[in-house]
């Protein structure tokens, strides 16, 4: 979980189910590297991550522009069959890139119709749309626009033999249509838990941080809905690395007590008990685990799961199983994790080669 995802240019704070309350999330394949653990009798197939637990700043830009409202009333957007959630990709057969050079666009080509190239549900297809003169002399089609976002996440593995890292447990998405960011670049910064907002039965407590905008230690490659991932260098955690452990296979995870890293407070990275009360078969959206905290330390803190602890690592038995996403708004104590064989998946299927 994470806290809500701003636009980028935004004041922001911290939070932990959708990318941390504000904490938040061209690489060497991430399926390809990994360190292999040896038993006694040989070698193993397990894969070698450290588990983080820290939270980072995270901002993202969006491969065109998203549609995230519609103005009331009759509108060009309305007109030409525009719909919230649609991605504009091109206007007049110039690929977009911000919301600014998108209205610098309209401007460009004033009343006359033009060609949007946008993508819906994954698919391509082309809109005619006439610009109109609003109020202030702009032209303009009556739809909200964002192209960014930033918020604070928690990274939840570093794989210190191809230096790539996954985070959150879960997509970035927007905050007005619930849908993932579309993913053009990005990058992760420094970030300092400031304060806690304690999470209660109906409403979600935060992390509320502080990252600097200017400053990047990593860079993404990828935001899917089960993480986003990236590149980063050791040498830019200053607060220090723990030794990898094993990944469990999902035959391996079972109910009953587990431990989970997350950075609460300042820049410390503490280790809190938790227990796994159910694993969920076929499970979707970073809901392969449903577990509960149990840790009375964590409790007083935070309430349980709060926004911004998305991507905190959870342990069992030696091994790296998965990381934090949801909570239950209902209960704070409770909420969901996804398992580390499904995040890793997604983050190699993001490597992949597009034909």
């Amino acid at each position: 979980m994470y806290g809500p995802f701003q636009k980028a240019k935004g004041v922001l704070r911290g939070g932990a189910a959708f990318l941390l309350a504000l904490l938040l999330c061209g690489a060497a394949p991430f399926g390809a590297a990994g360190v292999t653990a040896s038993a006694a009798g040989g070698e193993t197939s397990a894969r070698m991550l450290v588990p983080v637990g820290h939270t980072v700043g995270i901002k993202l830009f969006a491969r065109g522009v998203l549609v995230v409202k519609l103005t009331d009333g009759g509108t060009p957007a309305k007109d030409c069959g525009l719909q919230t959630g649609d991605v504009i990709v091109k206007c007049g057969g110039v690929s977009v890139t911000s919301t600014e050079q998108f209205q610098s666009l309209l401007q460009e080509n004033g009343g006359d119709a033009t060609d949007l190239q946008i993508r819906r549900d994954g698919e391509s297809m082309t809109l005619s749309v006439a610009p109109q003169q609003n109020d202030q002399g702009q032209y303009a089609i009556g739809a909200w626009i964002r192209d960014s976002m930033a918020g604070i996440g928690t990274m939840t593995y570093y794989d210190p033999e191809s230096g790539t890292f996954g985070a959150l447990g879960h997509g970035i998405t927007d905050v007005d249509t619930a849908q993932l960011m579309p993913f053009s670049s990005g990058s992760i910064l420094p970030s300092t838990v400031k304060a806690v907002k304690k999470g209660a039965s109906g409403e979600a407590g935060e992390l509320r941080g502080d990252f600097d905008l200017t400053m990047d230690l990593g860079t993404l490659s990828a935001n899917t809905a089960s993480g986003i991932f990236g590149t980063v260098e050791e040498t830019t955690f200053p607060q220090g690395l723990g030794q990898a452990l094993p990944v469990a296979e999902a035959t391996e995870v079972r109910t009953g007590p587990a431990v989970i890293l997350s950075n609460v407070e300042g820049d410390d990275v503490e280790e809190y008990d938790v227990e796994i009360l159910q694993i969920v078969s076929d499970a979707a959206d970073g809901r392969d685990l449903v577990i509960s905290v149990t840790d009375p330390d964590l409790i007083a803190a935070t309430g349980g799961i709060v926004q911004g602890m998305s991507g905190s690592p959870i342990l069992q038995d030696g091994k790296f199983v998965g990381a934090v996403t949801h909570v239950l708004l209902s209960d704070p104590t409770k909420g969901y994790g996804i398992l580390m064989e499904t995040m890793l998946k997604a983050g190699e299927i993001a490597e992949e080669p597009v034909a």
